[in-house]
């Protein structure tokens, strides 16, 4: 009997997206396109999302729950964040030294370029510029936990998983109904998961089309130099700097990629890393990554390791002043690092993340904020670039920490044995 012929959810989802580009490129500013497209993009991106907040919960309070160790948690989170820190300093410093060898601003003609609309951006910069530092902490904090997981808020999410799954920890033997109830919902919600990404080539050739009929591609020819650059910079950075990360913790980095072809193709088609967070984690763990460490490594990366939008921002904000003819110092450009170290962590996760930091930094450093409005119109095939990178970097700093924490690739444990509780005052000590 003969196999049917069955192509892969890579490229199905390829095919969606060649198809997307030619038809968006057919139909160049028919509005149909966004007519009838539009909502199937949409129906998918609000699938991913439905799923993406019960998926971190359910994970990593079973996580947290079969650590029960307060002491662990924190060494875990420091090395955690150190690590973020440290790689996405390194992604600010590479969009540097692109933007200052390859100058992609210089000798552009501001006057053939058409202005797009950055007014959202500014509003969102406004709000998030009258909050403080404190008022950032504060935040981490939910007042009231459904209006969090309402909001996608997934620092008050993890902030709240975390002491829920050390909660059923210390409560021992009374905890099993509480943690077997999480795995299922954890367990039931990858299914789910499996099923909405059938839908995914739908959704890519949806949300695809739509771009491409609303800029065309005679658009891109202005910012082509940009648009070179961003690609080739992303590329140096994924193979260079995290190829050398995965090389000292014994990853190929190739294989990697290869390992995550699918969610690759996913989230560049749809400048989306929320499309691919479940099935990242999912393969993650079967990486050999363990399930705590995966249920609390990746969704915090969502916040504060977003390699591919820090390099972004470093390379526009010189693009842009080269575009106005503006010299930055070195001390400038030490203020400039500066600056997005802070912004790009303190409003993470915010709609337009990548333009409210620029909006949020370019003024400190005497750069004109309406150089945005040149670049936004090509701002969507720059942040399919930047998502790719940000999903590559979150998947490895799994494998990183993992192999930090000493625990990379050791046997899962079998069900009795997460349930096996030790009593709080053994645990909490």
């Amino acid at each position: 009997m003969k196999k049917k012929f069955k192509i892969s959810l890579a490229y199905q989802i390829l095919i969606g997206l060649a198809l997307g580009i030619a038809v968006g490129a057919i139909f160049y500013g028919n509005p149909n396109v966004e007519t009838y497209l539009q909502p199937l993009g949409t129906m998918f991106i609000n699938m991913i999302k439905m799923i993406v907040v019960p998926i971190i919960i359910s994970t990593l309070i079973v996580g947290v729950a079969g650590t029960g160790d307060m002491k662990q948690l924190g060494k875990l989170g420091g090395k955690t964040l150190i690590y973020f820190e440290i790689v996405t300093t390194i992604a600010i410093l590479v969009g540097l030294f692109a933007a200052n060898i390859f100058k992609p601003g210089v000798g552009i003609d501001m006057s053939v370029l058409q202005k797009g609309n950055i007014d959202k951006y500014v509003q969102t910069t406004t709000e998030v510029q009258n909050n403080g530092f404190m008022d950032v902490l504060v935040s981490i904090v939910p007042s009231n936990i459904v209006d969090a997981m309402a909001n996608a808020n997934m620092l008050s999410i993890i902030f709240f998983s975390v002491l829920f799954g050390l909660g059923v920890a210390a409560i021992g033997e009374r905890g099993k109904p509480v943690l077997a109830f999480f795995q299922g919902v954890a367990d039931a919600m990858f299914f789910v998961t499996n099923l909405i990404m059938k839908f995914a080539p739908i959704g890519v050739f949806a949300l695809i089309g739509v771009t491409v009929s609303k800029f065309g591609l005679e658009s891109l020819i202005p910012m082509g130099k940009l648009m070179i650059l961003v690609y080739a910079t992303m590329a140096f950075f994924i193979i260079f700097v995290l190829g050398g990360i995965a090389k000292m913790v014994g990853v190929n980095i190739f294989s990697f990629l290869k390992l995550l072809k699918e969610e690759l193709i996913l989230a560049y088609s749809t400048s989306s890393s929320e499309t691919v967070l479940p099935k990242v984690m999912e393969k993650m763990e079967k990486f050999g990554a363990p399930k705590d460490i995966v249920s609390f490594v990746v969704p915090t990366g969502y916040s504060f390791n977003l390699d591919g939008s820090t390099l972004y921002q470093a390379l526009a904000a010189i693009f842009i002043a080269q575009m106005y003819g503006i010299d930055l110092s070195i001390m400038d450009q030490i203020m400039l690092v500066l600056v997005l170290m802070i912004t790009s962590k303190g409003i993470a996760g915010v709609p337009g993340v990548s333009f409210v930091v620029l909006l949020a930094t370019l003024g400190t450093v005497g750069i004109p904020v309406e150089g945005l409005a040149l670049i936004v119109g090509i701002d969507r095939l720059l942040d399919m670039a930047r998502t790719v990178v940000n999903v590559v970097g979150n998947s490895l700093s799994t494998v990183v920490i993992s192999k930090w924490e000493g625990r990379f690739g050791e046997e899962p444990k079998q069900e009795e044995e997460k349930q096996q509780f030790v009593p709080a005052e053994e645990k909490l000590v």
